[in-house]
């Protein structure tokens, strides 16, 4: 049987997109934007917040894995112009920059 924490991933997963800075830049300015850490899985992520599951996303907090979009943050991306796999778990708006394609 699937379990409910089972269906909210998949919804999540099928909720990720990719964006570009122009498109994130909105949610910065409304102080909604959290960083998720390369390495840490953008929706296992999502499912911690959309769980309110305070320990884990505190001890993400804690060792870097998870962390609000910062003003430095924000002007290192407008330089660099990444693009990002994101979701949005209301209120925040959770972003990973994307794996950058090799050039064939």
């Amino acid at each position: 049987m699937t379990s409910p924490s089972e269906i909210l991933r998949a919804k999540l997963n099928l909720e990720t997109a990719q964006l570009a800075w122009p498109e994130l830049e909105r949610h910065f300015a409304r102080g909604v934007v959290v960083k998720i850490a390369p390495g840490t899985d953008l929706v296992d992520a999502a499912l911690q917040f959309a769980e309110n599951n305070a320990a884990a996303i505190q001890a993400w907090l804690e060792d870097g894995r998870v962390a609000r979009a910062e003003l430095a943050d924000a002007e290192d991306w407008h330089a660099r112009q990444p693009r990002f796999w994101a979701v949005v778990v209301a209120p925040w708006v959770l972003v990973q920059e994307a794996a950058k394609e090799l050039d064939s």
